[in-house]
């Protein structure tokens, strides 16, 4: 359907232009002394209206010729001729519009006015054509190029989404390798203890295969995984790891799935793991208007070895956050007095 049809707001604001335009044409015929303004207003306004509507055809001109695909000259010549057609057309409108008004006595002039007017009229009709037929084109190039942008988008957000399931992708085998070091640890020392943490991963890896796929969980299932997480770390340090985690203002707030999954782990593998007398993990939620912030507070030994993990956890936090947030969301990590502490910042269901 031709877009000026396809909603009543812009037919009407299109028959009030060719309304003012077959007002400039009245008075065009007028102040020439062709006709006097009665005659001049009757003819002016409904043909030119009348007009308007042929004039739509100027949209399927542009389109069987659309620029940088047909030849200039082609374009052109088509352009001329469409005018040339459609303005004989609106002259044959015109001379039996004026024979209807003489049949109902609406008519002052004879037929010789109505020769005298003929070329101010095909005049106006192949210009008002051509700027039909000029606006046609800019309104194709215009809605070609917000195409063009539509698609642009959605190949950006299609590569985004690609490259936030892969950056998700990335946290299983990492925290299951991390997790299978520690059943193989407990094998031979502790076999009850190994099929425990056996269990207890069982039940967080089916927890996590029923939220990872979703683009937002509450935050407080979140929190509710890395308890659970936090619970298979504990059967391996026992009473080496305490945990202490704080779920008020937490309610309403959305996250992606396993952001916290790193930090907890970070926590416990460079952070408890290498303390002698263990020490707890801290997680926080601090609630805001537009935002919310989590804190993960944990110990650490300054004299630790360096340098052994690959920070893949951090870098992943980071990553996904920019991907998801932009400049909107950060996370920070401090250490001092023996404990490293991760704060992460992110809009409320953003």
């Amino acid at each position: 359907m031709h877009p000026i049809l396809a909603r009543p707001g812009r037919l009407a604001a299109y028959v009030v232009i060719w309304l003012l335009l077959g007002a400039l044409l009245a008075a065009l015929l007028a102040l020439q002394g062709v006709l006097t303004w009665r005659d001049a207003l009757a003819l002016g306004l409904p043909m030119t209206i009348a007009y308007g509507f042929l004039c739509l055809s100027a949209w399927y001109v542009t389109r069987g010729s659309p620029v940088g695909r047909t030849a200039a000259i082609r374009v052109v010549a088509t352009a001329l001729a469409a005018a040339a057609i459609s303005s004989a057309l609106w002259l044959v409108m015109a001379r039996g519009w004026i024979a209807l008004l003489r049949a109902l006595g609406q008519w002052s002039g004879g037929i010789g006015s109505f020769r005298a007017s003929a070329p101010t009229v095909a005049g106006f009709g192949v210009l008002l054509y051509l700027l039909a037929i000029a606006m046609s084109y800019l309104a194709t190039a215009f809605e070609a190029s917000q195409e063009a942008e539509r698609r642009g988008l959605g190949l950006q957000i299609l590569a985004r989404e690609a490259e936030l399931r892969a950056l998700r992708a990335q946290i299983d085998p990492h925290f299951l390798f991390n997790s299978l070091q520690s059943i193989s640890a407990l094998i031979t020392a502790d076999p009850a203890t190994a099929r425990r943490m056996c269990l207890l991963l069982a039940d967080f890896l089916r927890e996590t295969l029923a939220l990872g796929a979703r683009d937002r969980i509450p935050l407080a299932s979140e929190l509710a995984l890395a308890r659970r997480f936090l619970a298979v770390e504990q059967v391996r340090f026992g009473d080496r790891l305490h945990v202490d985690i704080g779920t008020e203002g937490a309610d309403g707030c959305d996250v992606p799935p396993l952001l916290l999954q790193p930090l907890v782990e970070n926590a416990v593998t460079h952070g408890v793991a290498h303390v002698l007398e263990g020490g707890d993990v801290r997680i926080r939620v601090e609630r805001h208007a537009a935002s919310v912030a989590i804190t993960i507070d944990n110990p650490c030994d300054p004299d630790r070895p360096v340098g052994r993990g690959t920070g893949l956890g951090l870098r992943n936090v980071r990553e996904r956050l920019r991907r998801l947030y932009g400049a909107d969301a950060v996370l920070r990590t401090d250490e001092s007095g023996g404990r490293f502490v991760a704060r992460l910042e992110m809009p409320i269901n953003g």
